[in-house]
């Protein structure tokens, strides 16, 4: 019951996973926090590789019951999680969350407040994301880069949306291969179909995770998803998103003035291509610095930013281009007809499948 003597809203969590060991800490979190919990917990197993070995996860005894694992088609979270939505049952609340989450011990109770006290026009809930960072030093580079999605909007490492909503605006967008802009695209999807997205108050967990040296570099794939948000929510979706706008202009420039210097050597302009090397080794060393100042400047610390710093901008670039050629024929999205007053919210909901 919650607070006004009325049924909890019945939900399903959908937790699309890639078999990482964090999966299992997740359900035991999930299992032991206070409050009703899920009708159903729907695991997507989106491993790539067929065929595929069992899931390798310890599932809570008081969670067995409700749980399925499905297999997913190795295709990034935006396509396993509407794969998890087509299977989630009759209810009308779905709660997104990443396997490598921790739900607070009071997460179920949180849960049934947060949805409780949505009103009528309210697709979504999102939940206050913690992340825990060293305290007896400077946090690394990657650790300031995860501790950003504790302030990122919308983000569905613990998100709740009306299913009704999900299933009106056609769920996440699966052109959106990786764990990246994928939340953003679907919220502002979500308002501009006519419903509002609400602050929650469960609280969740996300740990830093380990990487490696050369993390930094892979993550800037993430540029070819800004490219296609470019294009399907125009170039203002930073400023309705409050998306940070990052370094995209500088990494662009400074790739320029190393093509720029190889050219010139290449044409015997050895004045010009020691101006644009100057250039380059200005913008890559202004690079390192702003990353290796807030941190704990360890060896091997700075080692990774020395090194990372001359890679992550031609990386970049490299994705930006790539996606603008990918995407140049991607249309913006058409402006939907607000759905006018929702319909009523807690109603049975059928089960359907999602185009």
């Amino acid at each position: 019951m919650t607070a006004h003597g009325a049924e909890p809203p019945r939900y399903t969590v959908v937790i699309p996973t890639v078999g990482r060991p964090s999966l299992t800490g997740c359900l035991r979190a999930l299992a032991a926090a206070s409050g009703p919990g899920p009708v159903r917990v729907v695991l997507v197993d989106d491993r790539r590789g067929v065929p595929r070995t069992p899931l390798p996860v310890e599932i809570p005894a008081t969670l067995r019951p409700v749980t399925s694992v499905v297999p997913g088609r190795a295709r990034g979270p935006a396509a396993a999680r509407n794969t998890g939505l087509r299977v989630a049952g009759p209810v009308p609340w779905i709660v997104f969350l990443d396997d490598d989450v921790v739900p607070g011990p009071t997460w179920c109770d949180d849960l049934a407040r947060d949805l409780a006290a949505a009103g009528p026009r309210t697709g979504g809930v999102t939940a206050r994301i913690e992340v825990p960072l060293p305290t007896d030093r400077a946090p690394t580079d990657w650790e300031r880069n995860t501790a950003g999605l504790a302030t990122a909007r919308w983000i569905t490492a613990d998100m709740a949306y009306r299913r009704e909503v999900l299933e009106a605006v056609g769920g996440f967008d699966e052109r959106f291969p990786r764990a990246f802009r994928e939340d953003a695209d679907l919220a502002l999807r979500v308002r501009a179909a006519g419903w509002d997205l609400a602050a929650g108050t469960r609280t969740t967990t996300h740990p830093v995770r380990p990487a490696g040296r050369w993390v930094s570099v892979r993550v800037q794939a993430g540029n070819a998803d800004d490219v296609l948000m470019n294009r399907l929510h125009g170039r203002d979706w930073w400023r309705r998103a409050d998306a940070p706008r990052g370094r995209l202009p500088r990494h662009l420039a400074v790739t320029a003035s190393a093509a720029a210097a190889l050219t010139c050597a290449a044409l015997a302009r050895p004045v010009a291509a020691t101006a644009c090397a100057a250039l380059w080794l200005a913008g890559t060393a202004e690079f390192a610095w702003a990353r290796i100042a807030p941190g704990p400047r360890t060896r091997d610390e700075i080692i990774s930013m020395a090194l990372t710093s001359a890679v992550v901008p031609p990386v970049a670039t490299w994705h930006w281009l790539g996606a603008q050629l990918r995407h140049r024929r991607t249309r913006p999205m058409p402006r939907p007809v607000p759905s006018g007053a929702p319909k009523t919210p807690g109603r049975a909901v059928r089960e359907g499948v999602l185009p």
